[in-house]
């Protein structure tokens, strides 16, 4: 019988009855799998508990706030962070039970490839990175950070070529919802913090960030596939400025108006 991984994952859900299984599945030879939902309508909790995971309810405060509450309910001092549409490969599982053996670094990033219309991309385009295991002592999620809200940890950070499967982009229509919402996120968030909206970066950015993941990125090796990917970049770093921009114009009227 293999012993399991003395690490915890933890994971945030709402109505994800459509990947929660899968996600689980792929945690078994950890020690611990914690699922914090924040007020499923359909079989999320069900099916998380049936599967033997940890469920606990919490309201949704936000992003970094919910990963942040449900990394202080792990008990271990390794703990991985898993999206509910996301899965953990042999390759990642083997990548962290060598890691948490050694004593130099205090987090792991990983590789993160995306299922788009119904294959996965190819490894050898420049996939995206995401910190996913680290001691829990020395992380702290960015409590402002209204999306895309990663963990803000103190200690060496070591790469690995391991990556973890990524289901939640994989038609046109999911992802053009989910930029919609989280640019809408991001443009908030900057504003909060005070961010000016620049002209230049508003005509400039959504041919640059094409380039960026069709050229550099590699993605033209995707074919169609990754033409598609590209654009739809282009459009999400398009939106976040304009949007910004938005902020500002309406923020400028309504203090003249006051005036």
């Amino acid at each position: 019988m293999n012993t399991k991984i003395p690490v915890s994952v933890f994971i945030i859900a709402q109505n994800e009855e459509q990947h929660i299984a899968r996600a689980i599945n792929s945690c078994k030879d950890f020690a611990e799998v914690i699922v914090v939902d924040s007020g499923s309508t359909d079989n999320t909790k069900t099916i998380a508990e049936s599967l033997g995971a940890t469920v606990v309810h919490n309201d949704w405060p936000g992003y970094a706030r919910q990963k942040q509450y449900a990394m202080s309910l792990c008990k271990h001092d390794w703990v991985f962070n898993l999206d509910a549409d996301e899965e953990i490969t042999p390759e990642v599982l083997e990548a962290t039970r060598t890691f948490i053996q050694q004593s130099t670094y205090v987090a792991l990033k990983f590789r993160r490839n995306d299922l788009f219309l119904e294959k996965f991309l190819p490894s050898y385009i420049r996939l995206p990175t995401n910190i996913r295991l680290f001691l829990k002592q020395h992380t702290q999620y960015h409590l402002d950070n209204l999306v895309h809200e990663g963990p803000g940890v103190k200690g060496k950070i070591k790469h690995t070529s391991a990556y973890f499967n990524h289901y939640g982009y994989s038609d046109i229509e999911t992802i053009n919802r989910k930029y919609e919402y989280y640019s809408t996120l991001k443009a908030q968030e900057k504003f909060n913090k005070g961010k000016r909206p620049s002209r230049l970066k508003l005509l400039l950015i959504s041919t640059l960030e094409f380039i960026r993941f069709f050229i550099i990125y590699r993605y033209c090796l995707a074919g169609l596939r990754g033409y598609i990917l590209s654009k739809q970049a282009a459009n999400y770093a398009f939106l976040k400025e304009a949007k910004l921009y938005s902020y500002h114009q309406r923020d400028k009227y309504s203090r003249n108006k006051d005036s």
